[in-house]
């Protein structure tokens, strides 16, 4: 599993920001973005491009965000579903379910545990 994965700081930023804070780049800021645009299967150029304007930066930090909010969501769907199935001894489609997450998922945490739960429909 991924290494030190801590969204508190992100989550912090977003809750700042959506509070009408502006986003200062600071060195830990930057840090944090990039860390998490990572994390979240955001492409290093394209995070280093947004970390030239505050807007863009701005727009990051808040994809970075949903990728781990929606992906955190369609991860735990998708886990229950599938237990579910592969507890009525439909493996298949529990298989299926997962693979289907594997599909769409870039966020290396949540592909990890996907990942996981299909090792242990064998």
């Amino acid at each position: 599993m991924p290494k030190d994965i801590d969204w508190d700081p992100v989550r912090a930023l977003v809750s700042r920001v959506d509070a009408g804070e502006a986003l200062t780049l600071t060195p830990q800021v930057r840090e944090v973005l990039l860390r998490t645009a990572r994390e979240v299967g955001i492409p290093a150029s394209d995070a280093q491009a947004a970390l030239k304007d505050v807007g863009a930066a701005t727009a990051l930090l808040h994809g970075a965000w949903a990728r781990i909010r929606d992906g955190s969501i369609r991860l735990s769907l998708t886990e229950m579903r599938a237990q579910d199935l592969a507890r009525t001894g439909d493996k298949a489609g529990a298989r299926k379910l997962l693979e289907d997450l594997l599909a769409v998922e870039v966020v290396s945490l949540y592909r990890e545990l996907a990942e996981m739960e299909l090792k242990d429909l064998d």
